[in-house]
């Protein structure tokens, strides 16, 4: 005889008793806890800006612009606040900052007041500062052992030709401390040429770095955009025909790579050693690996966007999220341990 299925008798349930759950039963999701994103921007309408913006609002989040310039910082005795248009800045969850080179000081001091207001900021003010200043940050990556081509700066007009077989002999580049996509980069073949443009530089109070000039990475650089511990994306850019500077806003061109560990692993060190959360980090092919030529704390991603495909506003908000939970909990257990 075939066997009986045994039915089991459910125990009755209490009237006004909730019945438990079945173990398959679906459970009810949990609603998405709506955050408020603020992205420091000059103009809502700049590509990096839009994107970001659009990825806010795909991950189902609020997103908010603030014109860097518009911010009112208010001080008095008590907690620190903040005004854009006349109305109080409230409910921010996280601070995705876009500065400005030409308005560094400003926006540095918008940044600091948010995180004086105990809002998470995408990058600290002291990490732009350092990658703003082309020289400290080299002094921070020259410390930690990282490989970048020879640099000198000074103010010795009599001694130029020693300046320059300090950096390998002509030709050299030279830079502005504070330049930026390519501006102030230039490339000397000469001493007299050299000198005139050292004379020239600091006659007008600017400060200016000598540099290697890597033969064999002539008119062509590597950019890999490093978000937390994770380079999201890389290309390798080249220079217009008749340009040494490969920046994709004085004509270069770039294409999608698959960056090597070494150089992986330089891009995410650079970043965590000058403190930035996102960044662009700049390396020049050398002969022996990369060399780190430069750091950015607000890179453009058109380009990279455009050559590789990748979600790069999507990667940067989801860890803007993460980032802002993670420093949230620090700020309420630093709270709870004072209290």
């Amino acid at each position: 005889m075939p066997p009986r299925k045994v039915q089991s008798k459910k125990a009755p349930v209490p009237p006004g008793a909730q019945a438990p759950e079945r173990a398959d039963a679906p459970r009810p999701k949990r609603p998405r806890v709506k955050k408020t994103v603020a992205i420091l921007s000059r103009k809502r309408s700049l590509y990096s800006t839009r994107r970001l913006v659009e990825a806010i609002k795909a991950r189902g989040h609020r997103a908010l612009v603030f014109d860097t310039l518009r911010c009112c910082l208010l001080l008095a005795r008590g907690k620190p606040r903040m005004t854009y248009r006349g109305a109080e800045v409230k409910g921010v969850d996280v601070v995705i900052p876009r500065i400005g080179a030409s308005i560094t000081a400003y926006g540095l001091a918008v940044v600091n007041h948010f995180e004086m207001m105990d809002v998470p900021v995408l990058n600290p003010p002291t990490a732009i500062a350092r990658s703003r200043d082309k020289l400290r940050a080299l002094q921070f990556l020259a410390r930690a052992g990282l490989d970048m081509p020879r640099t000198v700066m000074a103010h010795d007009r009599g001694n130029v030709r020693k300046l320059v077989q300090e950096v390998g002999g002509l030709p050299v580049i030279i830079k502005l401390i504070k330049g930026t996509q390519g501006v102030g980069v230039m490339i000397a073949h000469t001493l007299p040429e050299v000198q005139t443009i050292l004379d020239t530089f600091w006659d007008l109070g600017q400060e200016i770095v000598l540099q290697e000039f890597v033969a064999e990475s002539e008119g062509r650089d590597v950019r890999a955009l490093v978000v937390g511990d994770t380079v999201v994306g890389a290309m390798r850019r080249k220079a217009k025909k008749g340009e040494f500077r490969s920046n994709i806003h004085r004509g270069g061109e770039g294409r999608a790579i698959t960056l090597p560990p070494a150089y992986v692993e330089a891009a995410v060190k650079a970043a965590r050693i000058i403190g930035l959360e996102v960044a662009g980090v700049d390396m020049l092919e050398g002969r022996e690996g990369p060399r780190l030529m430069e750091i950015n704390s607000s890179p453009g991603f058109e380009g990279l966007e455009g050559a590789t495909g990748q979600d790069i506003a999507g990667h940067i908000v989801e860890h803007a999220l993460v980032y802002a939970g993670t420093r949230s909990g620090a700020l309420l257990a630093r709270a709870g341990r004072a209290s």
